[in-house]
């Protein structure tokens, strides 16, 4: 049996995500929480994911891991970092990285494209948030909104270039469960701003609304 542990904080972010593609790939059957992680058992016995609950509990696991920082994929005791990386491997076990290799690369292309955004949204997002200092109402001029203004009208135009109304042309891809978790969170901030992309909101609606991951989505934490 493979045994497969995951590292990351207890918060959402795109720890999120891989939640996502497993529970979309697979049928969950329990959930078990203790102090330090929590234990995802899925169909077939297969074990999961360990999620790192407390910095305490990041910094005594920090120095096993090779850059020193999640996420962390753990798979039969070899590891796995970075973002993409996990979610491509993992999206790939899962089925859900697209029909061909064409599409993978398109579907990796909009990863790559989400995470340039994310970047150069991330100063006024931080701000927003109370993560990071800054000064919010300067940072929305000049940097949110400049930027919402040019890149979400690609997304809307990638969107509807798929014909599928998710972002890969054969359907749900593991980009999708990514653009859902960030659209909604420039939601919680810019309401108004998100809103005026009738497209992209009905996107989040409709990745939500995917049957295998609605009983997770009612029961999870907020942020």
């Amino acid at each position: 049996m493979v045994q497969y542990k995951f590292y990351y904080f207890d918060i959402r972010g795109l720890g999120e995500v891989f939640l996502f593609v497993v529970f979309n790939g697979y049928r969950r059957s329990t959930i078990k929480k203790n102090f330090s992680v929590t234990l995802v058992t899925i169909f077939l016995f297969l074990v999961f994911i360990m999620l790192v609950k407390s910095l305490k509990i990041y910094v005594l696991h920090m120095n096993k891991f090779f850059y020193g920082k999640v996420p962390v994929l753990e798979v039969d005791g070899k590891q796995l970092s970075q973002s993409g990386a996990i979610l491509q491997y993992l999206a790939n076990k899962f089925g859900l990285a697209g029909k061909d290799d064409w599409e993978k690369a398109k579907i990796i292309e909009i990863f790559d494209f989400y995470r340039d955004v994310f970047n150069e949204l991330a100063p006024y997002n931080y701000a927003k948030w109370g993560v990071r200092e800054g000064d919010v109402d300067q940072l929305r001029k000049t940097v949110f909104l400049p930027c919402a203004e040019r890149v979400f009208p690609l997304f809307v135009k990638l969107l509807a270039e798929s014909g599928s109304g998710f972002f890969g042309s054969s359907g749900l891809t593991y980009v999708d469960f990514v653009l859902a978790e960030y659209f909604e969170a420039v939601r919680s901030i810019e309401p108004e701003v998100i809103g005026k992309y009738k497209e992209l909101t009905d996107f989040v609606a409709k990745v939500y609304a995917e049957p295998k991951l609605k009983t997770y989505l009612s029961t999870r934490k907020t942020n």
